[in-house]
Order: C-alpha cells, then structure tokens, then sequence
C-alpha cells in the first residue's frame, strides 16, 4: 500500500462509516430480535403482536430510503445522518418504555426513519463519492460494521437489559449513539474528494494503461430512463428483497428459537457469532471474487448457501452442534445480501444512474422485507407447540425456499438481460 493511499481522506470517511454502521445496525437490526424476546417474556406480549411492530418499523422506513437521495441533496449528508441518530435514539427509547402493545406501533416510525437514514443507502452515499475503482473494497469494509453491529450488539443488549433493566440500557445506548453520530458526522462527512482538490481513490497522477486495464468494468447502456421496465434493474431489486425478506424474516425471530436449547447468553453469543461470520464471508468474498466475475453468479452462489444454512437449522432439532453449523453457514452470507446489489448495479448501470438504482433497490427490498417478522411470527405461531426450536421448523423451511428463488431470480437477470457491451470503469480525467 503506498503513502496516498494509507493517508487518503476516503479511507478516514469509510473508518467513520464503519462505526456509524456499528451503532445503526446494532441498535435497528439486531435490537429488534432481542427486544421481541425481552417484551414477549417480561411483558406477556404475543409474538405475532410484537413482529408487527417490528414489521412497521422497517416498512415505514423504506418511504424515508426512496427519497433518502433528496434529502441529502436539500440538507448535506451531515445533517441527514445526525438527524438519523436522534431519530434513532428517540424510536429506542420508544421501544423501551411502551406501557402497552400500542404504544410499539408509534415507535416504530421514529426508529424506522432513523434505521433508514444511516443504513444501507446512507453508507452508500457515504463512501461511494471517495471511490470508484476500488469501490467493492470501501463498501465491503464499511458494511463490515454492520455485521459488526451484530457481534458487539447481540451479547450486549442481553447483559445490559440483564444487568440496568430494558428502559436504562436503552437510555444508555442511545445516548451513545448520537453521541457517536454527531461527532463523527462533523468530522468526516462534510467533505468531498473535489472539495479538498482529491480525486476518488486518492488518484492524482494520470492514468496508465496496464492499470486501466485492472479496472472495474461497467456496463457501456444508454441513460436509465424508466427503472420500473429494465429487466436488470427489476431482477436485481426483487433478488436483493427476496434474500432479505429471509434474512430479516429469520433474524428477527432466531435470538428468541435459540433461547430454549442455549440460554439467553448463549443464544445472544451464537447470534454475535453468526455476524461474525458475516465479516469472514465478506472477506471471502472479496479475495476469491476476480475483478471480471459476474456478480450476478456470486449472489446467487451466496444465497445458495444461506438456503444450506436454514436447512441445516430445519433439520437440527435441539442439536447444539447442529444449530451453531447453521447459523455459521447462514452467517456467512449475511453480509454479503446487503453489500452485493451496489457491487452490481456498478457494474450494470451508468456511474451516474448507480446511486439511482442503489436507493431504489434498498427502498423496494426493505419495502418488501419489512413484512418479514410479521409474516414469520404467524408461521412461527402456527408451528408453536410452546416456545422451543420446534416453533422454527416453518421459519427454517420457508427462508430455504425464498433464499432459492432469490438465486433464481438473480441468475434470470442474468439470462434475459440483453447483452451488454463492457468498457472499463469511467473515471475523471487524470486518476490512476
């Protein structure tokens, strides 16, 4: 690595990011598992009651994702992000101190608006500008935080709402995390490559031909007009809400199946592990996907496994060994559902139609997915013989079968795309 670019502001942008991720993820994505749990057995609170709130939580977030593009543009992504943070804070707090069933669903827009400004698109638009050829590494670092989130969040929230109570460990984090948020923010996200005379990737000398030829390729397609009859643009976004309809849909529900056969301890660590997991599949992934692999070929691949990892769950009864192999295998690929379809949409679209399709296709999916937790909370009721991994046979065997059609899907898109001319990856004149 050369002295730009252990230096270049880019990667300072992508730490910051990371540790957003850390907090968004830890609190709106993991949280929710451990805090249907926590209110089903403190509270009395049936499953299905508290996985609708959570549903609303992340449906009521995608209409903040379509339009998360505009607001960064009418108030800076500074503003936006620490904006996400307070709203963040306030729908934790929400959820911690509701008196009754109700009060979640009026949470639930507050920390799914909070969820939505510093998620998926919000990383994107974070790292995105600094990077062009070396992209796929940036975003796979940032979106490491997320599964982050995840390790250091799952067994944390367990012993925080164990050892000060559900209200004051929400107090706590969420005091954290704006705290985080707003600091970080300030520091690192007001800038841009132009602004402090940078092009992306930290280039400033011309560009040579053999690394030319090293670049990432891009397809050579007329301007997006209408994304809604593009057949790659509808196939990507329904693969990417399909893998997260099964994603979200088992990880909202997973901590709580675990509990019976491993504890709340252990079932907190298992899920801390099965991020972790995700955090070694992204760096898989990134050491063994060449620059010219279709990507399209890699999602399907990774969803295939996940599809492994729920059977392996389905059939593993209250097998300790089992149960651990599949959320290790589930955990693998569980990064890489959210960081792909950019990784994708790179290489199919326009430079200037990418950050486009990204917003639309993590609106539509978390449009899609955030039915989720209901819809498996009434499969997990109608498999309910009282709270044991036997409520999860319907969970496993339904997030196998959607995590195969998202394969499917991806692998159609591929097939019915008209072909695309390949030229390399645009960059503004003069990088390297």
């Amino acid at each position: 690595m050369t002295a730009l670019s252990r230096t270049f502001f880019g990667w300072r942008v992508v730490g910051a990011a990371f540790v957003l991720a850390v907090f968004a993820w830890g609190i709106s994505f993991y949280g929710p598992p451990i805090f249907l749990q926590v209110l089903h057995a403190s509270r009395g609170w049936s499953v299905s009651v508290v996985s609708g709130a959570i549903t609303a939580h992340f449906l009521l977030g995608a209409a903040v994702v379509a339009n998360l593009a505009a607001l960064h543009r009418r108030f800076g992504l500074v503003a936006v992000t620490r904006a996400g943070a307070l709203l963040t804070a306030l729908g934790l707090l929400g959820w911690a101190f509701a008196a009754a069933p109700w009060q979640l669903y009026l949470a639930a827009p507050v920390s799914g608006a909070g969820w939505a400004m510093t998620s998926g698109a919000a990383l994107n638009a974070m790292v995105s500008p600094w990077f062009a050829r070396r992209r796929p590494a940036a975003l796979g670092m940032a979106f490491n935080g997320a599964s982050m989130g995840g390790v250091i969040f799952s067994p944390l929230w367990v012993a925080l709402i164990a050892g000060l109570g559900f209200q004051a460990a929400a107090g706590l984090v969420a005091a954290a995390a704006v705290s985080v948020a707003w600091l970080l923010s300030g520091l690192y996200l007001g800038r841009t490559p132009a602004g402090i005379g940078l092009l992306p990737d930290g280039d400033a000398a011309p560009m040579q031909p053999a690394t030319a030829a090293a670049a990432p390729r891009t397809a050579d397609a007329a301007p997006l007009a209408n994304p809604w009859r593009d057949r790659r643009f509808l196939t990507l976004a329904a693969a990417a809400t399909l893998g997260l309809v099964a994603q979200i849909g088992l990880v909202a529900h997973l901590f709580s199946l675990l509990v019976p056969p491993l504890g709340a301890g252990g079932a907190g660590l298992t899920m801390g592990g099965a991020t972790a997991c995700a955090i070694g599949g992204r760096f898989l992934l990134g050491a063994a996907m060449p620059p010219g692999a279709d990507r399209r070929v890699v999602a399907a691949a990774n969803a295939g496994m996940q599809a492994v990892g729920s059977v392996v769950l389905l059939c593993a009864g209250p097998s300790v060994p089992l149960l651990l192999l599949g959320c290790a295998l589930f955990g693998l690929g569980l990064g890489n559902v959210t960081s792909l379809p950019p990784l994708i949409a790179q290489v199919e679209f326009r430079p200037a139609d990418v950050a486009r399709v990204v917003a639309l296709v993590t609106a539509t999916s978390q449009a899609g997915y955030a039915f989720a937790p209901a819809a498996f909370g009434l499969l997990r009721d109608l498999g309910a013989t009282g709270l044991s991994i036997s409520e999860g046979v319907l969970l496993f065997a339904a997030a196998a079968l959607v995590q195969l059609a998202s394969a499917g899907v991806v692998l159609l898109g591929r097939s019915l795309s008209s072909p695309i001319r390949l030229r390399p990856l645009s960059t503004p004149s003069g990088c390297s």
